[in-house]
């Protein structure tokens, strides 16, 4: 004789309500700003149905004020994902280094940080040695880090479509680990 019993899921409150996936941009100017704010279109359409969005734009220059970018410290603490769209180079500005190191330095609870650069042609080195940087910047903060392939902002010039097929690849890699972060709810301990 097999004795089974069965019991109702656990449900708590937050598991109830529309789980809230925020997500904080760091840009440099106007395109790379409009080029972040198409990703994370797609990333709210790729999972429009499973949870609520909002998210907050700083501009690069900002950072350089100390009260904002502490703020803008505090939002990307709180963030799930940090995405930071620039152009390439070897290394990003002072200010926005102490941005980052200030949101490291908090409780942390992204799950990515996304590096969306503009490559210039001839200019892959610094684009590399930037991308080594904001992979060590995710490693130092437990987040996954995810960057475009080389040749994601020539289709996005080239296409008269709001996102390129590579950017929709991309966040559908990043859609399935936000979707595997928000099945759970943060029970709090050890946070």
């Amino acid at each position: 004789m097999k004795l089974s019993a069965k019991y109702p899921p656990f449900r708590s409150p937050e598991n109830e309500a529309e789980p809230s996936f925020n997500v904080v941009i760091a840009y440099e100017d106007f395109e790379t700003g409009k080029q972040a704010k198409r990703t994370f279109d797609v990333l709210v359409e790729q999972l429009k149905n499973d949870c609520r969005f909002a998210n907050q734009m700083w501009k690069f220059d900002v950072l350089s004020i100390p009260k904002l970018r502490e703020m803008a410290a505090k939002d990307a603490a709180t963030a799930d994902i940090v995405i930071i769209s620039c152009r390439a180079r070897s290394e990003l500005p002072p200010e926005v280094k102490a941005w980052i190191e200030l949101w490291l330095a908090e409780k942390n609870h992204a799950i990515a940080l996304v590096a969306l650069l503009d490559n210039s042609p001839g200019l892959t080195l610094e684009s590399a040695n930037l991308r080594r940087y904001l992979s060590d910047v995710a490693v130092r903060g437990g987040m996954e880090f995810f960057a475009q392939p080389e040749d994601i902002t020539k289709s996005i010039r080239s296409s008269n479509t709001p996102v390129s097929p590579p950017i929709n690849l991309a966040l559908a890699s990043l859609a399935r680990a936000a979707e595997r972060e928000t099945a759970f709810p943060r029970w709090g301990i050890n946070e």
